[in-house]
């Protein structure tokens, strides 16, 4: 058990490690090189950021971002190229052209439409005089069997 413990010290002392070996000219390049690593998908992965991701696909990404980051470009220009490689599927906040703009309309439709179907149902049964909770006019065959129900219920108790 102590030979595990150790060992468990040794291997997360290199995995800390190899997060201080990435130097940066100053702490505004580690911030942007954090954001973007952030803010950039993996293609393999789906919905995991390349910051978080260990497919090879993102460990290149990772690379080259920090390469354009130390290169001394801006967040704009390494989203620019990651986008020209990849896609747009690779930034988790997608443009707004032609292809995405169901994405970005369809929320809003949806709650205009819920709302419009709301204050319709409203509108009708104001209209129509019913009430919305609901009426006693119930058979009263039903009335005596729930009468019965709530009696056996009071004597169980």
């Amino acid at each position: 058990m102590r030979y595990f413990l150790i060992s468990l010290l040794l291997l997360t002392g290199t995995v800390q490690a190899t997060e201080v070996l990435i130097e940066f000219k100053d702490p505004q390049q580690q911030a942007l090189f954090k954001e973007l690593t952030q803010e950039l998908r993996c293609p393999k992965c789906q919905n995991q950021n390349i910051a978080d991701s260990n497919a090879v696909v993102a460990v290149d990404m990772r690379n080259k971002t920090l390469e354009l980051v130390q290169q001394g470009q801006n967040k704009q220009q390494v989203l620019e190229y990651m986008k020209s490689r990849y896609g747009d599927f690779v930034h988790y906040l997608p443009p707004v052209n032609k292809f995405t703009l169901i994405l970005w309309v369809l929320p809003v439709v949806m709650v205009v439409g819920l709302m419009l179907l709301l204050l319709f149902r409203r509108r009708v049964q104001a209209h129509s005089g019913a009430a919305p909770e609901l009426s006693s006019t119930q058979p009263p065959e039903l009335e005596q069997q729930l009468d019965q129900l709530i009696e056996q219920y009071r004597r169980k108790s």
